[in-house]
């Protein structure tokens, strides 16, 4: 429902009660900023039975999630190598630096490039390739 909706809605149900308005302030949270700081990073690697060359050492920092835990949006770096992966999320990827060949499964082979932006949907199956030391910004849906 958009804003401006749900205010009217929420003015509509708070007539005749003002104890009853709601503060519409606390209900929608503050936009969220990639420029501002972000969050301390936190390094992880893909378990060693899906790396299958070099050392693809990576750094997430999650900017935001949703009060139910199935969005989450951030940065993540990556360096050079390859792994196994299976996405049981929907992932928006906006490459900021680097370069990222994505194999599926089903034969498909894209390469991205620096200021491409692509999406993974839940379900996909392949191999993640950091030909170049990669970071985006991404969305995650699950």
């Amino acid at each position: 429902m958009k804003r401006y909706a749900l205010v009217s809605s929420l003015n509509r149900l708070s007539e005749g009660n003002p104890s009853m308005k709601p503060s519409i302030d606390k209900m929608i949270p503050a936009v969220v900023s990639f420029q501002d700081p972000l969050p301390e990073p936190v390094g992880f690697r893909p378990s060693p039975e899906r790396i299958l060359a070099g050392d693809p050492a990576q750094t997430v920092s999650t900017v935001f999630t949703s009060a139910d835990g199935h969005f989450t949006c951030g940065s993540w770096t990556a360096a050079r190598g390859t792994w196994r992966v299976v996405f049981t999320e929907s992932e928006f990827c906006h490459l900021l630096e680097g370069v990222i060949r994505v194999m599926g499964d089903d034969g498909s082979d894209r390469t991205f490039r620096a200021g491409d932006a692509f999406v993974t949907p839940a379900g996909f199956t392949g191999t993640w390739e950091i030909l170049e030391p990669a970071r985006k910004v991404f969305a995650c849906y699950e």
